[in-house]
């Protein structure tokens, strides 16, 4: 089953979503903005994505502009930033057993959907 790290207001999460509804492919979804992921599940899925915290960020958002732009944090400090708003983490974060990636494009997404 693939978990999908979901905001609603993203059209890619929605994209991804509607992806898998259409395959047949059973998925659960996971609202990180409704429901915030805690520290272990955010720590959890980096290391699925084999990503460094800041570069999960999304970087174009004005928040990150007006608050973060310039910083230069430690993993544990962008780790805390993202805890505190999550609208900050990049979407939509597919997840299948021990690997993640994001899901953007949709058509990148669907090899690994269908893997």
């Amino acid at each position: 089953m693939i978990k999908i790290l979901y905001n609603n207001s993203c059209s890619k999460s929605r994209g991804i979503l509607e992806y898998l509804d259409e395959n047949g492919v059973p998925f659960e979804i996971i609202d990180f903005i409704q429901n915030p992921l805690s520290e272990m599940e955010l720590r959890t899925v980096l290391k699925k994505l084999r990503m460094a915290a800041k570069d999960l960020i999304r970087k174009n958002e004005k928040k990150f502009k007006d608050l973060y732009y310039d910083k230069e944090y430690s993993e544990d400090e962008w780790i805390q930033v993202m805890l505190k708003n999550p609208s900050l983490i990049q979407r939509p974060i597919l997840i299948k057993d021990s690997v993640a990636m994001i899901g953007r494009p949709v058509e990148v997404a669907k090899f690994f959907i269908e893997s």
